[in-house]
C-alpha cells in the first residue's frame, strides 16, 4: 500500500472531524444560545461537511480495501466521520496500525 493512500485518508479525517466539531458548535450557538448569524454559518459548515464527508468515505473505503480490513472495522472507520471527535481517535489508531505496513511495503519496494 502506498503512503499517499494513508496520507489522503488522514487529511480528510482531520478536515471532516474539524468541520463536524464546528457544526456542533454552530448548532449550539444557533439553538441553545440564540446567537444572530449562527444559522448562516451553520448552513455553510453543514454543506461543506456533507460534501467533504463523501470524499472522506471514498478515501476511507479505498484505504480499508487496500488494507484488507474486515467489514466491521471498515464500517467503524466510515461512520467515524459522523460522530463528533471520533474521526480524530479513529485516525490516530488507524495511522498507528498502518504506518508499519506502509514502511514495510516501502522497504520491500526499495530492495526490489
Amino acid at each position: 500500500m502506498k503512503k499517499s493512500v494513508l496520507t489522503r485518508y488522514r487529511v480528510m479525517a482531520y478536515v471532516t472531524g474539524v468541520l463536524l466539531v464546528l457544526l456542533c458548535l454552530g448548532m449550539i450557538a444557533k439553538y441553545v444560545l440564540g446567537i444572530d448569524g449562527a444559522a448562516d454559518a451553520t448552513r455553510v459548515i453543514a454543506i461543506a461537511h456533507g460534501w467533504l464527508y463523501v470524499i472522506y468515505l471514498v478515501f476511507a473505503f479505498d484505504l480499508g480495501s487496500k488494507a484488507k480490513w474486515p467489514v466491521g472495522k471498515q464500517l467503524w472507520v466510515l461512520i467515524a466521520g459522523t460522530i463528533p471527535t471520533a474521526a480524530f481517535f479513529v485516525e490516530r489508531k488507524v495511522s498507528a496500525e498502518l504506518e508499519a505496513k506502509v514502511s514495510d511495503d516501502g522497504a520491500k519496494l526499495a530492495k526490489a
